[in-house]
């Protein structure tokens, strides 16, 4: 069946995790992304660590289904060869330094004129302009700059998300801000300019903190796993020392939790814990009650009787214990992809559709396609042979 971006050519200059991201969503919808990479080294994600057969996780993760194009954006020669790309482009995305692509050509300003069909999408720490555009940004000073750190953790010491949620968040909103300016250009014909600010997708996922602290009142409190302002809500030990991950919303639930879970239904109106204001205020006297309550019992019997209430609930699962996932295996949502090292497993992308299959080619190796692609371009054999030997691929 054919995909939705089948047909669409995405030429990206990336590294790291924030456009690869977004490049990869658009080649699983089947868009054409031609990547292009330093000589000798690539995007140096590639380096990060092997712990996928030799290869980095990182890049594993966010590069299948592209052909990768190793060009010295810097060599003199290189100036044509992006020229010739872009003839063929349907988007261009970048995330270099500040001001690279401008002073290689390769702003919206200075493409529109011979390529106004092309979307260009600039991913930067913090904009194109304003006081911190020219500051180098990662992950972790994003999500410290935006205040994510400070809501979360511990009340004793702040703490990062586990995983890029920085770079994942700006890649997303890269991802559907390009298919926005896709359809808009079936009606208008023309192309246009996204600036995507990796500190402006973290604050949009701040919104709910920074409500709640509105107007100068006391931000949410770090309450680690937990939740900042529900109780009970996070995790709780059970009697085998595993730990059990549950949440109510209500005081509905909060009776029936009482009565099946805990089998205290005394507690439903106790005067300490009888509304959520309450029990957040004694959270340390009500944890205190509950691993009580489940001494007696496994992590399983507490979500035995957690379903029986229909309570809320969940594993706290390791990475291993997500691989063999039953849920994500009896939805057979893992298919295997093909790597320089061979094949390893891979999610399918969340949104199983009944009218595509989501593209899942090989993750390339570095300068896998660059033969390919130069002749596609129009290069001969010993043009292609005269820009190896001058290192300009």
């Amino acid at each position: 069946m054919p995909r939705p971006l089948d047909g669409v050519t995405v030429v990206t200059l990336e590294h790291a995790i924030a456009a690869p991201f977004c490049t990869r969503q658009l080649a699983d919808l089947g868009a054409r992304v031609i990547k292009i990479e330093r000589p000798g080294s690539g995007d140096f994600a590639r380096a990060y660590d092997t712990r996928v057969d030799g290869l980095s996780s990182h890049f594993v993760w966010t590069n299948r289904s592209k052909e990768s194009l190793t060009l010295d954006v810097k060599h003199p020669a290189a100036a044509d060869v992006l020229a010739r790309l872009l003839e063929g482009a349907d988007v261009l995305v970048q995330n270099l330094a500040p001001g690279a692509a401008a002073r290689l050509g390769l702003s919206y300003e200075a493409l529109r004129a011979r390529h106004p069909r092309l979307i260009v999408c600039d991913i930067s720490g913090y904009g194109e302009d304003g006081p911190y555009r020219d500051r180098k940004a990662y992950d972790l000073l994003i999500q410290s700059e935006s205040g994510f750190v400070s809501v979360t953790g511990t009340p004793e010491s702040p703490a990062k998300a586990g995983c890029s949620i920085a770079d994942i968040a700006a890649g997303m909103y890269a991802y559907t801000s390009i298919l926005a300016a896709l359809l808009q250009r079936q009606s208008t014909g023309e192309g246009s300019h996204i600036d995507v600010s990796m500190l402006e997708s973290m604050v949009e996922w701040m919104g709910f903190p920074m409500y709640y602290a509105f107007d100068g009142a006391a931000p949410p409190p770090r309450a680690g796993a937990a939740h900042a302002t529900i109780f009970p809500y996070g995790p709780f030990q059970a009697g085998d020392g595993r730990a059990v991950m549950l949440g109510l919303q209500n005081e509905r639930e909060w009776a029936v939790f009482c009565r099946v879970v805990l089998q205290q239904p005394e507690l439903a109106t106790d005067p300490r814990f009888d509304a959520n204001p309450k029990r957040v205020a004694q959270r340390d006297a009500l944890r205190a009650l509950i691993e009580a309550a489940f001494v007696p019992l496994s992590a399983e019997q507490v979500r035995q009787r957690l379903d029986e209430a229909q309570i809320a609930n969940a594993s706290v699962n390791a990475m291993q214990d997500v691989w063999a996932h039953p849920q994500l295996k009896a939805r057979e949502r893992w298919t295997p992809v093909d790597t320089p090292a061979g094949p390893v497993p891979a999610l399918l992308p969340p949104g199983r559709s009944s009218a595509f299959a989501p593209r899942m080619d090989a993750v390339p190796a570095l300068g896998q396609h660059t033969d390919a692609l130069l002749r596609e371009l129009g290069c001969s054999p010993d043009t292609v042979a005269a820009l190896r030997a001058d290192g300009a691929i």
